[in-house]
């Protein structure tokens, strides 16, 4: 039986290891990521990413997993939160594969808070698979880990050269959507397809031309004059519920 550490200095070296996860460079180097709060830890667990569990001394938080201690210091320089929770899960990648009959594109969405609301609607609205395109924000990092609320762990997520995937979906039969404020159908009218992508666009310049060029037909959510457009977020949502 291994017997458990306690952690209670900040220079120790697997401390600074895991602080530099805070880091995009660095986790896309190690294929690992931190989690925080019960809550997300316990999805992580659930899921298969979870490694290793970081717990305060003297919390009651467990789970049948590798577990070592931490003090309040060491808890505080690795949280990235304004009152840390007690536990801190090292967590690593799942292989990336491009799979299912239900894919989302993402073509450089850069708000955490807008791509963790995107994870979750997709949790809710039965995508397959969400492809990030380069440009993306990292959806390992700790805003949308917490903004997605555990559900990046439920939906399966790649990251590629977006213009690479669409060749190849095309090559297989997916119809393609584009997201387009004019020039498109009606997302309620649009017959549905067994195989199929939809394409949102970045929150400043939507879906780049490129990217439309390779379009099989454009989508759009009809609203009143008073509001010229919506946040991707929402956008995202109302189109995977409609698409459903």
């Amino acid at each position: 039986m291994v017997m458990a550490v306690i952690y209670t200095s900040i220079n120790n070296s697997k401390i600074k290891d895991l602080k530099k996860l805070q880091n995009k460079k660095y986790r896309d180097e190690t294929n690992m990521f931190l989690v925080e709060t019960r809550h997300l830890v316990k999805e992580a667990y659930d899921s298969g990413y979870l490694e290793e569990l970081l717990v305060l001394e003297d919390s009651d938080f467990s789970l049948d997993i590798e577990t070592n201690y931490i003090n309040e210091s060491v808890l505080k320089y690795l949280s990235n939160l304004p009152s840390p929770s007690e536990v801190i899960g090292i967590c690593r990648k799942k292989n990336e594969e491009l799979k299912g009959n239900k894919i989302l594109i993402l073509d450089d969405i850069q708000d955490p808070g807008n791509l963790g609301t995107i994870i979750r609607s997709s949790a809710a609205f039965d995508v397959d698979t969400i492809v990030l395109s380069k440009g993306c924000a990292d959806v390992y990092s700790d805003k949308v880990i917490r903004a997605s609320q555990g559900m990046l762990f439920k939906v399966n997520i790649i990251r590629d050269d977006i213009e690479k995937i669409i060749s190849k979906l095309k090559s297989e039969d997916y119809k393609i959507f584009g997201t387009k404020v004019d020039g498109g159908k009606d997302v309620k009218s649009v017959s549905k397809s067994e195989k199929f992508a939809i394409i949102m666009g970045n929150e400043g310049n939507g879906v780049s031309k490129e990217i439309l060029d390779m379009c099989d037909e454009y989508l759009y959510i009809p609203m009143n004059n008073e509001c010229e457009s919506l946040n991707v977020g929402v956008a995202t949502s109302i189109i995977l519920y409609e698409l459903r």
